[in-house]
Formats: C-alpha cells, structure tokens, sequence
C-alpha cells in the first residue's frame, strides 16, 4: 500500500513539509500548485528535491473549471492544460486531479463533459500523463461520485480515470456502497479526510474543519472498505484543510496523519479480510482492563503534602521501592507511586514542572502486542536503564513528555509490585474503589493528536466533542473510554491562559494530567471519613444547591447531604450522579470523588462551570494581598 499526504495538509515552506512527510514514513506526496508556484526554483528542482527526500509525486492539483465550457473559453482550457501537462514533466509526475467545474459559464450535460474529457485524454496519452476527475460536493453540475463516474466511463480512454475524496463523498451524505459497483482499475486516486459533523456551508466545512481519519465522525472506514473491494491498488492518500494543522507543527500533523491511515487500513483489513493489502500485519488494539497506576513526581516538602493529602483520602503507604526513592500508596484497586528521585525520568519531570502525573501505567492483555502496535503507528518508545528486581515493561511517550507503561501478565508483571516494592503495611481505606477517570489537559490544538492516540493503540470510543464554560474563557472536552468504562480519558483542551485550564497549563509548564476521579460506592460514608482526617472538600455556594432542588425531584434530606458535604449532582437516563471536588493541593493538582448509581454514563458536564467558578474564587482569595 502506498501512502501519500497533499502538501496542503500541513504547516511550513516546502522543504519544512518535504521533511516533515519524509520523517513520518509516507511514500508520495500531491503537489499543490500553491506549494510550487511559493517555492524559489525550477520545475525540475522541485522534483529532484522531493525525490532527495524519497518521495514520489503521487499527484499534481488542483486544476479547475475544465469541462463543459462554451468557446472560446474551452479553448482557453484546453489550452491551460497543456500548459500544466509541460509542467509535470518537468517535476516528473504523471497524474493531474481536474475538480469538477464551479464556473458561471460551465454548461450542464453528461455526453458534453465526457467529450471534453476523452479529447483531453488524447492530448494526456501523447504526453505520458493520466488525468482524474473528482466530483467536488459543491461543483455545478456534478456534485455526486456516481455522475463523475459516468462522465469517466462514457469519455471512455485509457488516460481518463476517477478520483474519490471521503469528504466529498460522506459530506453529501451518499452511501459509500454505490463505489463498489466501479471498476478499480478506472479508480486512479484515492484521497482521504474525516470531519466533525456540523451542519453548515459544504465548501465552508470542507476548507476549514476536515481532519485526520478516525479524528472525526464521517464514515470514512466505511468508504475505503467499498474502494479496495473495487480491486483498487494506487496510493491512498490524505487531503485535509484544517486552519488548526496548517497552524501547528508540521512533524506532528504529518504522524499523526501516517498513525491515521495505517490504523484506517487495518480496520479495512480486519473488517474485509478477503480484501488484499500489501500491509504489515500487526496486532489488533489492545483489550485494556484499566489503569493499574498513576506515578507522581515529587520532592521535598511537597512530597510530603501529598502522602499526607493521600493518606487523608484513607491511603495507606503499603511499599516501598527496593532500589528508588519512591513509594507506593493504595486503596482499593487504586495505586498511586509517588517517585522523589533525582534523576531519570521522574526527576526531570519534576524539574521542569515540580509535583506532577509523569507515568501512567494501563493495564493491557499484551504489553508486547501493545508496544509492537504502537511501534506500527509511529509511536516512540521510552526505556530506562534497569536494574536488579525490576521488570522490563514496555511503555512510549505520552502527553507532554509524560511516560505510558503497558502492564502485562507477560515476563512476570503479574508479580510487578511484590516484585519492585517491599511491603511496610497493609492497606486499609475508606472506600474509595477504583479510578473513575484521568483527566488530562493540554492545548486545543493538541486535542485531535491525542484522541487518536487512544483510539487508534487501545479498544476505546470517543464522544462527541463538548464546550465547557470557564468564566474566562472556552474549554473544549472529549472523552475516550472503553465499552464497560474500564478506561475513561477525558481531553480538556484550552484555548487561552486565561481558563482554569490554561492556567494550569502555564503554570505547570505543559504537565497532562490535571485530576483524578475516584469511585466509590457511598460517597457521603467515604466523605464523612475522610472529612474527619483532614480532607477538605470544594465549598459550593448555596446557590447551587437552590438551583438544583428547583430542577430535580430529589429525596427528602438529600440536598442537605449534599450541602453539608459540598457534593454536586447529575442525572441521565441511566442513572444518577454524585461528585465532589478536592481543593488545589499543588501545582494546580486536584482529586474528585464520585459515585455512579444505575447506568449513569456522564461525567457530570453541567457542574463544570460551577466547579471552575468555585476554584477560581479560592485561588483569587489566596492571590489578594493582607491588609
């Protein structure tokens, strides 16, 4: 399979792209004409360049307003073409993309724009050039696959082929099923992009929001399954328009896209086997059964902090580390290390953030599969030097400079904590239960990388993206679980320092994980407990509490509970939810205590406001001067 990225997808001057493709492991790129007519030098050493680079041009676009026009302008069109036929000779490419025609003047008529198309074909086969044609979702008179394909068969030359775009394809809302019926050797390119559904303006919506397939929510597997069932065996390729990628980093747009189209075409593969791809096989995603730690890095007295703030949730310190200066406290099924080493990588974590999340380890069926997908998706790998009683778990880089460890029953991590850590007591607790969720926060722009991240390694689903109201500001938020909410990742994007969010991120240096959400199955007994060891819970205004008793039916004495022990409130049709928040202990840092009844499914969404007002009143008390 051949893996190609227009160049239009992202950031940079063309050599900055060229490099970013290259690194990222694609084969090809299309050209767009913008790219070459910005670039300081000749036809020929565009293409010798990206040839220098490894890279093929799989395609020259775009090139528009051809077919159906009146004369003279079709004259003036044919002439345009021949022009550009000069031009990819001398880059040394052979496949041009005609979009169908927008202009005014363009005449309607499936035999007229077939006529066209098998003239210019002629003038192609004596240049050694195909030409495609692609239907845009918005183009004048062909606007539908199924019409350009007709154009293509009736024009009826072996130089004259289709081109298919996902977007333009799902954006219209036209079954992907009716591609099948064409033949593959007449399919000469494939492009891909996905998108969020929002219903506005198609060319608007295409130009500005499509992104990385699997990043939003059009049918894109759906597409590409029905294209290789046509036999089809060119290059697949990504053609996205999104203001945010040609705004961020060209190296991370351009992996996070080869991540997107190898896990795209596994899911082919996999959903079709008898589809024939020349693809790697690799392992599937990865069952996870949840988190099995989170390591905090930490040092001196904030160390301290936090092994009394945790020991105050009824965590007991039950290990120690044999060969590092960390320790291991645990309720329930929930583990928390907290590492004050001095060097590696929790101490440059600590460092460059001070008390902060640095590893995560979940819990997988295969750690080797695992790390042998993620090497697959182009994910780094992390590895420090071991030593004597510690196991070899394989993990890559997460968020931020964060670690994420696999833990396995493999090479005996079954045994990993009797054997890293000894045992100093027994766990007791309150009744805390599990972790809930991890909450991680980053810039918006970082929001779609890391979203495919999860659900491209692990059997995780994402929801709909969500806006929370911070008083300064935006925050978008997504949530990535498994089916039975083993693992529940919510993705908080900020947009601005001004948001509690952003703020934390300023102020921590780009640390991820911002809380904690742990689960319990009474949450007023296990507040009441904790509450009487010196846990201080978020104090919520009475206000809350007013509004909440006027829009539900709540039992009798309920509301007074939850006042008294600052408990917030949700409902769906599943269930209900009970939540309350810590204080900030450090760094921004800050634990959540929930409980589900029923089949609630949320994250209570609707008291975020409350809770970030609530939060950012306390952190402006502190910052006011004494008088």
């Amino acid at each position: 399979m051949k893996t190609s990225i227009a160049t239009v997808s992202i950031s940079g001057n063309l050599r900055e792209k060229l490099e970013a493709i290259a690194a990222a492991g694609y084969d090809g790129i299309e050209i767009f004409e913008q790219d070459f007519i910005a670039f300081d030098g000749s036809p020929r050493d565009v293409g010798n360049m990206v040839r220098d680079y490894g890279l093929d041009i799989t395609l020259f676009q775009p090139f528009r307003d051809f077919e159906g026009l009146p004369q003279p302008m079709r004259a003036k069109a044919f002439d345009r073409a021949e022009r550009k036929f000069d031009l990819m000779q001398e880059l040394g490419t052979d496949l041009m993309l005609i979009c169908s025609s927008c202009h005014a003047s363009s005449l309607g008529g499936i035999d007229r724009a077939a006529a066209d198309f098998n003239a210019l074909g002629d003038i192609a086969k004596d240049r050694g050039i195909r030409v495609g044609y692609e239907a845009l979702a918005w183009g004048k008179h062909i606007n539908d696959h199924r019409d350009a394909w007709e154009i293509v068969r009736r024009a009826d030359h072996s130089n004259v082929g289709l081109i298919l775009d996902s977007f333009h394809t799902l954006a219209r809302k036209i079954e992907p099923s009716t591609l099948r019926s064409i033949p593959g050797d007449k399919i000469f390119f494939v492009q891909l992009a996905d998108a969020p559904l929002i219903e506005m303006d198609l060319l608007y919506w295409s130009r500005h929001f499509r992104n990385m397939p699997g990043e939003g929510d059009l049918n894109v597997q759906g597409f590409m399954q029905a294209v290789m069932a046509t036999g089809y065996s060119g290059p697949v390729s990504l053609e996205i328009f999104n203001d945010q990628f040609r705004g961020g980093s060209s190296k991370l747009v351009a992996v996070d896209g080869y991540r997107s189209l190898i896990s795209l075409m596994d899911d082919v593969r996999r959903a079709e086997p008898e589809i024939s791809l020349d693809l790697p096989e690799f392992p599937r995603r990865s069952e996870t059964s949840g988190l099995s730690f989170v390591e905090f890095a930490s040092r001196g007295e904030e160390a301290q902090r936090l092994g009394n703030y945790l020991e105050s949730m009824g965590f007991s310190k039950i290990g120690k580390h044999k060969n590092k200066a960390a320790d291991l406290y645990q309720q329930g099924g929930i583990r928390i290390v907290l590492n004050q080493e001095t060097s590696g990588h929790a101490a440059t974590q600590w460092n460059a953030r001070g008390t902060t999340v640095c590893d995560i380890g979940i819990e997988v069926s295969s750690a080797r599969d695992t790390l042998e997908r993620a090497a697959y998706l182009g994910n780094s790998s992390f590895k420090q030097p071991q030593e004597k009683d510690e196991l070899d778990i394989p993990a890559v880089r997460g968020l931020s400079g964060s670690v994420i460890h696999f833990v396995g029953n493999e090479n005996g991590m079954d045994r990993l904590w009797e054997t890293e850590f000894s045992q100093t007591a027994d766990q007791k607790g309150f009744g805390l239960r599990n972790i809930d969720h991890l909450a991680q926060t980053m810039s918006y722009d970082d929001m779609l990388s890391w979203s495919l991240f999860y659900t491209s390694l692990f059997e995780m689903k994402k929801s709909p993206m969500v806006d929370v109201f911070d008083p300064d500001g935006l925050v978008r938020s997504q949530v990535v679980e498994t089916a039975d909410g083993s693992l529940r990742v919510t993705l908080n994007g900020a947009d601005t320092h001004r948001t509690l969010a952003g703020s934390f991120l300023a102020e921590s240096f780009g640390a991820s994980v911002q809380h904690l959400a742990l689960a319990c199955n009474d949450i007023f007994s296990t507040l009441e407990k904790m509450i009487e060891h010196g846990f201080e819970t978020l104090p919520m205004p009475s206000n809350y509490y007013d509004d909440l008793g006027a829009r539900f039916d709540l039992p009798a004495g309920l509301l007074e509970k939850m006042k008294r022990a600052n408990v917030l409130y949700d409902q769906d049709d599943g269930g209900t939810f009970f939540q309350c928040y810590s204080k900030e202990f450090t760094g921004g840092l800050f634990f959540e205590i929930v409980q589900r009844v029923g089949n609630y499914q949320g994250y209570g969404a609707p008291n975020a406001p409350f809770r970030i007002a609530a939060q950012k009143r306390i952190k402006s008390i502190k910052g006011m001067p004494k008088l």
